[in-house]
C-alpha cells in the first residue's frame, strides 16, 4: 500500500513492537521512519528490535496527534507515506500489569501512557455516575446490555467494593450480560474496548489526524489505516470520502460547509479484510480492516 520508495521519509503512527517500522526499513534500504508511541515501554522494546537501523529510525514518545508538531521539530515539512495500527497493541493486551486484558488479574489502569497525568478506567469507574457509565460503555462498546452493567458498577461501589482490578470488572460483565450459545467472544470483550478507548481519547483525534497526515504527505504520497472496530472504521472511512469529494451537507444547503475537497485517491474502495487462513494464525487479526489513500498533485487535471 505505501509503495516505500528509495530515499523516501515515511512514519509508523503507531510503534508498538515495531512490526511495521521494521517492514518499511526492511522493503527498501534507502528509506528512513520516524515512529511514534506514547507508550513509553513500546519505545523501549521497539528500540532493541530496531537497533540495527538506528540511522534511518527516529523513536518519537508522542500521540499521534501531534504529528504536525513533533515533525516539525525535527524539520520535517513533507514526508512520503504514513501508516497507522490502531487501537491497543499485543504487546499492551499481553501484558500482565497494564490493565488491558481481562485474561489477568492487575490493576484497572488501561492507559497508554502510565505516566500521564490522564484517570485510569478504575477512576472513571469511581467517578461516573451510572447513566455516564452507561453511555461509555454503549457509544464505545456497543455493547446492549451497557445500562445492567453500569449498575451493577455502581451498586458495587455504593456497597464498598470499587472496581479497582480486571478480574472485578469481568466478573461483573459476566453476571450482567446473558451468555450466548458457542459465544467465542468474552462477554467481557465491548466494555473492556469501551472503557480504554474513553480513558485514551482514541477516537476524539482520528479525523484531525487524517486531515494532518493529508496536509503532510507529498504529492503522491500515501497513507494506510488499520482499524479494528467500526466505530474507528466509519471515521476513517467518512473522512477519507470527504477529502477525496464527498460531500457531507444535508440537501438544499446554499454552500458546503463540511470541508468537502478533492485532495486525495481512495485506493481501497472497500476495506481489505484478512483471508481465513490470516485469521486462524492470527486470532486477533479477525476484525481488522485495512484502508489506504494517496494524496492528488492538484497542479495537474484528474477526472472526477
Amino acid at each position: 500500500m505505501l509503495e516505500v520508495s528509495s530515499g523516501g521519509t515515511y512514519v509508523d503512527a503507531t510503534l508498538g513492537y515495531g512490526g511495521h517500522t521494521e517492514a518499511i526499513l526492511a522493503a527498501n534500504h534507502k528509506a528512513s521512519v520516524i515512529s511514534f508511541d506514547r507508550d513509553p515501554a513500546a519505545i523501549e522494546a521497539a528500540g532493541e528490535r530496531l537497533s540495527g537501523y538506528e540511522d534511518r529510525v527516529i523513536l518519537v514518545h508522542a500521540n499521534f496527534s501531534d504529528l504536525k508538531s513533533e515533525l516539525e521539530v525535527l524539520g520535517v515539512g513533507a514526508i512520503d507515506g504514513l501508516i497507522a495500527d490502531l487501537g491497543v497493541s499485543s504487546m499492551q493486551l499481553d501484558s500482565e500489569e497494564r490493565g488491558f486484558s481481562f485474561r489477568f488479574d492487575a490493576p484497572l489502569d488501561m492507559r497508554m501512557d502510565p505516566d500521564s497525568d490522564t484517570e485510569s478506567a478504575a477512576e472513571v469507574l469511581s467517578r461516573l455516575s451510572e447513566t455516564e457509565i452507561a453511555n461509555v460503555i454503549y457509544e464505545f462498546g456497543e455493547e446492549r446490555f451497557s445500562r445492567r452493567i453500569a449498575r451493577r458498577i455502581v451498586k458495587a461501589r455504593e456497597s464498598g467494593e470499587p472496581i479497582e482490578t480486571t478480574t472485578q470488572l469481568a466478573e461483573i460483565v459476566r453476571r450482567s450480560v446473558p451468555k450466548r450459545k458457542n459465544e467465542r467472544v468474552h462477554p467481557a470483550t465491548k466494555t473492556f474496548q469501551a472503557l480504554r478507548i474513553y480513558v485514551n481519547g482514541e477516537l476524539d483525534i482520528l479525523e484531525d489526524f487524517v486531515r494532518d497526515t493529508v496536509d503532510l504527505l507529498k504529492p503522491g504520497g500515501r497513507m494506510a489505516v488499520i482499524t479494528f472496530h467500526s466505530l474507528e472504521d466509519r471515521i476513517i472511512k467518512r473522512t477519507f470520502q470527504n477529502l477525496a469529494g464527498r460531500c457531507f451537507c444535508p440537501r438544499g444547503f446554499p454552500e458546503c460547509v463540511c470541508g468537502s475537497s478533492k485532495r486525495i485517491e481512495i485506493l481501497t474502495r472497500k476495506p481489505v479484510i484478512p483471508s481465513d487462513p490470516e485469521q486462524q494464525a492470527n486470532p486477533r487479526s479477525r476484525s481488522a480492516k485495512l484502508r489506504s489513500l494517496r494524496k492528488l498533485d492538484l497542479t495537474q487535471k484528474y477526472e472526477k
